[in-house]
């Protein structure tokens, strides 16, 4: 078993950044593939996460070769079924990934060194009409490589050293009509199947802690940081305000990320003079509250403010799950569009 010194690389935080503008109306589903070439060097030869609406729900590796359940909401024991068609699945997507890798590998002429491959793929339903849109993107040695376009069966080459990858699936037909099949038909039904089963978690509305603290730098600069926990669904928007109007600029929003118990958290923050805290404000808008909830930050040098939506409830324990070595980061794009995504190395 590998010491948690070995996996540093590999369990770092899956950071999900979501569009804020207000309630979710569509719901995904997706997976997350990575592995390296060279596994002996601490890196997976092959791992998978899923995730519905952003719950983690499955975890893969090569070495158990086994779907593992993540998440209270997806445990039955009337789908173990479900269970064993998705570790075959998973088993599938291994074999192909690891062939693909070594594809990449040889059309860049890289026989030498450890290499990795990173996979997106996933659908989303939109609530008004029931219309289905569809990923599914390679990223390679932390860069965009190569995007699939179901529409067309084709793909871009995103990076000048993927056209010879690129050329070489756009012959291989077979590829592509398996891969639309999934995200036309097979992703959609696995979506609708899984919002059944999760519909008690997924559609919980759980109000945020909502906490303001005051931090200072050496350098003198006064910092006022909103911090939002424990809310579910993702969707949450955190602005400041001024005397009581919006500020535009001069704030810094943080990553919503999974707190590992099915809840998310995230914060904003900004640069006040210092003695006019009281002047500034945190608003907090979420599908759990009946209104917008406003924070301000108090002088209690021995303790915090702490506040939810409702009058009475348990804090619970914040358990951050890593995950992934490599960042996927979702764009923020224009209301109506699917997220779209970057890779990003690590340091």
């Amino acid at each position: 078993m590998r010491t948690l010194s070995q996996l540093a690389l590999l369990l770092l935080l899956l950071r999900v950044v979501v569009q804020r503008e207000g309630p979710s109306r569509s719901h995904s589903l997706q997976f997350l593939f990575m592995g390296a070439s060279h596994p002996e060097l601490g890196l997976p030869s092959f791992v998978a996460l899923g995730d519905v609406d952003e719950h983690l729900f499955v975890y893969y590796d090569h070495e158990s070769r086994k779907a593992k359940p993540r998440g209270p909401w997806i445990q039955k024991d009337e789908i173990d079924k479900f269970w064993m068609r998705l570790t075959q699945s998973l088993k599938g997507w291994d074999h192909m990934f690891i062939i693909d890798l070594w594809t990449i590998m040889d059309n860049h002429s890289q026989g030498q060194g450890s290499h990795i491959l990173q996979v997106m793929l996933g659908c989303e339903l939109l609530v008004e009409d029931n219309r289905s849109r569809s990923f599914w993107k390679y990223g390679y040695d932390g860069q965009d490589y190569l995007i699939f376009h179901p529409e067309t069966m084709n793909w871009t080459a995103v990076q000048p050293e993927a056209q010879g990858t690129k050329q070489e699936w756009e012959i291989n037909k077979i590829r592509a009509k398996q891969h639309r099949t999934y995200l036309e038909r097979d992703c959609p039904e696995m979506l609708q199947r899984y919002l059944e089963i999760g519909s008690e978690i997924l559609n919980k509305k759980v109000p945020p802690l909502v906490r303001v603290t005051r931090h200072t730098t050496h350098e003198g600069v006064t910092t006022l940081r909103c911090q939002a926990h424990n809310f579910s669904p993702v969707n949450i928007t955190l602005s400041w305000l001024w005397d009581g109007k919006l500020l535009n600029q001069g704030t810094e929003l943080g990553d919503i990320h999974p707190s590992g118990d099915g809840t998310f958290q995230s914060w904003i923050a900004v640069d006040v003079t210092p003695g006019e805290e009281q002047r500034y404000a945190c608003q907090v808008e979420h599908p759990g509250l009946d209104q917008p909830l406003i924070m301000t930050w108090e002088h209690r040098p021995l303790s915090v403010t702490l506040a939810t939506g409702i009058t009475t409830g348990i804090i619970g324990s914040i358990i951050i799950t890593t995950i992934v070595v490599i960042i996927w980061k979702k764009k923020k794009v224009s209301r109506g569009l699917i997220r779209s995504y970057i890779l990003t190395e690590v340091n």
